[in-house]
């Protein structure tokens, strides 16, 4: 049996200020954020009206996507579903039920391992379909983080990056989302020894570094929201950005390597903050593009389907095992990724 359709899962963001408290709301339910944090966090949103890029930014990708789709021949509508805002993912089970779909390939936005990064997409499947007593069978993609295509696009956006700023000796630094130091440990499964997605991260870099011909680079993380006590992966890119000033580095190209597409942590924390401490510095500073809005992140997501629909064999650049192909929200392996305390965001 083939599949009816591709799920395309995202995080979700705003659309205007009446959305920006409701949906925060939404994010936190269940962990205990003070609403004064909420408050702040808001404001940021409100810098920009209220509207976050990526709902817009996923439409875009979903086009292009159908649109390679169509032009390889493959009949896969393509419905889009978020974790946290409309259009939400049990709506869009609910309209594949309805519509009569039996199997599903699910596409979360997310490149990585790790309990925000893949096993929260696992649980939104089975919350999905949970939500109207079973549904279509969802079989999620795997990670991308070292498909060619995805190296690829990054490391052609760090090099426009530094063509930009046209600074000698500018320093390439790698960001992606902090978690606490305990959810990192517990990424992957138990007998791999923990730090998936630290290494996968790391990984990452290595190989787009390497496809972009940088020797020198540094992997920083970014966007942290736990109390000081927690310990949470480190460096952060601003403080980071200070250290690089100290040993006189003329410049710095920063690239969100762990985001696949602009939102909030990527137009606030790299494009306000980190740009005003490295301009506080003077410091040249160029933020690379994220991948989904080059041509490459579609022909990627149409390759992962293929891999399914048509036995296309997985292309990958790293030794990693191939990992988050789960059918109907199960986990990859026992005890893979689970949740510890408070997980950082995705």
């Amino acid at each position: 049996m083939g599949f009816d359709a591709l799920l395309w899962l995202s995080f979700g963001g705003p659309e205007g200020p009446d959305e920006v408290m409701p949906f925060l709301e939404n994010v936190t339910r269940g962990r205990g954020v003070p609403r004064e944090r909420l408050l702040e966090v808001a404001e940021h949103y409100r810098h920009f009206g209220g509207v976050s890029p990526i709902n817009a930014l996923n439409r875009d990708a979903i086009a292009a996507v159908e649109k390679r789709l169509a032009a390889e021949g493959v009949a896969l509508p393509v419905v889009f579903g978020n974790r946290n805002w409309h259009p939400l993912v049990e709506d869009a089970v609910a309209g594949l039920t309805a519509a009569g779909a039996r199997r599903v390939l699910v596409f979360a936005t997310s490149a990585f391992g790790g309990y925000s990064a893949c096993r929260q997409y696992d649980e939104d499947i089975a919350r999905a379909r949970e939500s109207i007593g079973g549904g279509p069978e969802l079989v999620k993609l795997r990670q991308f983080f070292d498909h060619p295509l995805f190296v690829g696009a990054v490391a052609d956006a760090v090099r426009a990056a530094h063509e930009s700023l046209g600074v000698e000796g500018a320093r390439t630094v790698f960001t992606a989302h902090s978690v606490p130091d305990a959810a990192d440990l517990a990424s992957g499964p138990p007998e791999e020894g923990g730090r998936r997605y630290s290494r996968q991260i790391a990984e990452a870099a290595r190989l787009v570094a390497a496809e972009a011909g940088i020797g020198d680079y540094d992997v920083v993380w970014q966007s942290r929201s736990g109390p000081p006590r927690i310990p949470w992966l480190e460096p952060d890119i601003v403080d980071h950005i200070d250290a690089l000033h100290e040993d006189g580095v003329p410049g710095v190209v920063v690239s969100p390597i762990g985001f696949v597409s602009d939102h909030l942590e990527v137009v606030w924390d790299l494009d306000n903050e980190a740009a005003e401490r490295a301009a506080g510095n003077g410091m040249p500073f160029a933020r690379a593009a994220s991948p989904d809005t080059d041509p490459r992140f579609a022909e990627m997501v149409v390759e992962l389907v293929r891999e399914h629909t048509d036995g296309v064999p997985a292309r990958k650049l790293s030794d990693f095992p191939a990992a988050g192909c789960t059918v109907n929200g199960a986990p990859c392996a026992v005890g893979c990724c689970e949740r510890v305390g408070r997980p950082g965001g995705k």
